[in-house]
Order: C-alpha cells, then sequence, then structure tokens
C-alpha cells in the first residue's frame, strides 16, 4: 500500500509530472523514506549538498543565517516541494538550514542517484530545470521587493505568499495552515519585529487579518497589498 502510495504521490508533483511509470518506479524504487519531528534539522548550512528531498507531508522552513548572526527565513516548504535544491542544480554545500515545522514524511535522493535519474528520464531533467527556473525567479522577484518595496507592502506580499502556498478557507478568511509568529514575518521581510507588529496591530484594527498565538488569518487579501495613499 505505501509503495502504491508513493508512486501515485510522484506523479502528482511538479518534478515528476509526465513521467512514464516506469520513471515513477524507479524514482520511487531510488527513494529513501524520511520521518521527521517538528523542531528537527534536515541539513545545516554549510552541509555537504549531498542529497534532496521531497516533501510528502508536513511543512519545512529553509533559513540561512548573516556573517554578523542575523536569521533570514528563505522560504517554507510544503507537501510537492524540493529541500536541497542546491544538490538538485549541482552544488557543493547547502547555503541555508532546513527545519522541519511540523512533523514531516520525505522521500530523499542522493545526489548521484537523482542525476542518474535526470539522465535515463528526460522528462525529469526537463522539469527539474523548470523547477529551479521558478524557484530563480521567486528569489528575485524577493530581491526586487526588498530592495524598492516599502515595508508595509513586503509584509502584505509576504503574507499572501504565505497564504496561497499554504492557505485554508475559514469563516474568517484564508489562515495560513502552520504555525507563523511576528518574529518569523520579519525574518522573511528583512525587517524589524516591531514594524511588523506595528502593522499587523493595524492591520487587526481594519479588519484585513486576524492574528492569534502564532496565527495568521487574511482577511481581506487586496489589502494587504493596496496603496495606503489611496
Amino acid at each position: 500500500m505505501e509503495y502504491s502510495h508513493d508512486i501515485d504521490a510522484l506523479s502528482q508533483v511538479d518534478l515528476f509530472q509526465g513521467a512514464s511509470p516506469e520513471a515513477l518506479r524507479e524514482a520511487q524504487g531510488a527513494g529513501l523514506r524520511k520521518r521527521m519531528a517538528a523542531g528537527e534539522a534536515l541539513f545545516r548550512q554549510g552541509d555537504a549538498a549531498a542529497s534532496l528531498f521531497l516533501v510528502m507531508s508536513g511543512r519545512l522552513r529553509a533559513t540561512q543565517t548573516t556573517s554578523d548572526g542575523q536569521q533570514v527565513i528563505i522560504r517554507y516548504l510544503g507537501p510537492g516541494e524540493i529541500a536541497g535544491y542546491t544538490a538538485l542544480a549541482g552544488g557543493d554545500v547547502h547555503p541555508g538550514t532546513v527545519t522541519a515545522v511540523d512533523d514531516s514524511q520525505l522521500i530523499g535522493w542522493s545526489a548521484a542517484g537523482f542525476r542518474q535519474l535526470m539522465s535515463r528520464h528526460s522528462v525529469i531533467a526537463t522539469n527539474a530545470v523548470a523547477v529551479i527556473g521558478r524557484r530563480y525567479h521567486e528569489m528575485q522577484v524577493r530581491l526586487l521587493e526588498l530592495s524598492t518595496a516599502r515595508v508595509e507592502r513586503r509584509i502584505g506580499h509576504t503574507l499572501l505568499r504565505l497564504a496561497h502556498q499554504a492557505g485554508r478557507r475559514t469563516a474568517r478568511g484564508i489562515e495560513i495552515a502552520f504555525p507563523l509568529s511576528r518574529q518569523d514575518v520579519a525574518e522573511m521581510c528583512g525587517t524589524t519585529l516591531h514594524t511588523v507588529s506595528r502593522t499587523l496591530s493595524a492591520w487587526e484594527e481594519q479588519g484585513i487579518v486576524d492574528c492569534g498565538r502564532r496565527r495568521v488569518v487574511v482577511c481581506k487579501p487586496q489589502a494587504l497589498i493596496a496603496d495606503p495613499d489611496e
């Protein structure tokens, strides 16, 4: 049953879209299942990029630590997403640390093993290029935001991205379906906890968001990126 479930799950993710049943069976056979408890590190910044992983369930957080010790949240990874892009792209070391936010299940491959899969099945190699391209585009957009956008707009875009990636509809609005603190938001936006707290408090008063303990509900998505002067 677990074997069949893995094959079905692999066929649904971007990396294996259009792959033949033979390719899916080979990928499943070469992969190793891994279970992670919340708070456990999958790999750390500077570790050798020897493996990559596909998130099957749960959620991971990718962070980087700057030379002066500041932690920056790069992104959250949910089901169907890849942890360890550096190995996929042929890099030597992981540029950041990936940690489980929730109890999670993954399938992992060695970098060498996955390169063999790509060499034997061109559709997987083509998909890998597309996946890396989308990640590159996303990072370019975020860099532009950090360089040019007002901090309120950066916070708004961040919440919208998280709501799109991991949102579930509730009576109040779109709830970001994993624990998210104001410090987490600050680290994603490149700003301070004070600024995030002040902004979210103002938005709560306006009914734009509803924030609980490590929970955020987006009540009025468009208002998050509206020009405050309009």
